[in-house]
């Protein structure tokens, strides 16, 4: 019983600590293509019925960690051509790390890779 308890304990322990390991896999994406007068929404969860958290203009430089939806992993598809890159996410959803409401609560979010270019691009 102490055993599983232990494992359980690890378990929690790991899972809080996460979004931490998380923060050291960024891949930095720029907002792009949004309309003059628009702001890119940041999602709770990758759909565009989701709830928005917060709104991005063009320009803003986006922490990325890395995951997309369709197994597209922004570590992965780094070396290849910014076009190529901008073509793989162009039909997805990416993940993001933000401060919403830039108090310190950082957390995830998703944002449609329509409206993303790898960063200096």
């Amino acid at each position: 019983m102490k055993s599983l308890l232990k494992i359980a304990l690890a378990a929690a322990a790991f899972a809080i600590t996460a979004p931490a390991a998380m923060a050291n896999t960024f891949v930095a994406w720029q907002v792009s293509d949004v309309a003059w007068n628009d702001v890119l929404n940041a999602r709770a969860w990758p759909s565009a019925q989701s709830a928005v958290r917060a709104g991005y203009p063009n320009g803003t430089t986006m922490q990325m960690t890395g995951r997309c939806m369709n197994g597209i992993d922004l570590n992965v598809i780094s070396g290849w051509s910014t076009g190529a890159q901008r073509k793989a996410v162009r039909s997805t959803w990416c993940q993001i790390w933000h401060d919403p409401g830039q108090n310190g609560d950082w957390q995830t979010g998703w944002v449609f890779g329509r409206y993303i270019k790898p960063q200096g691009w």
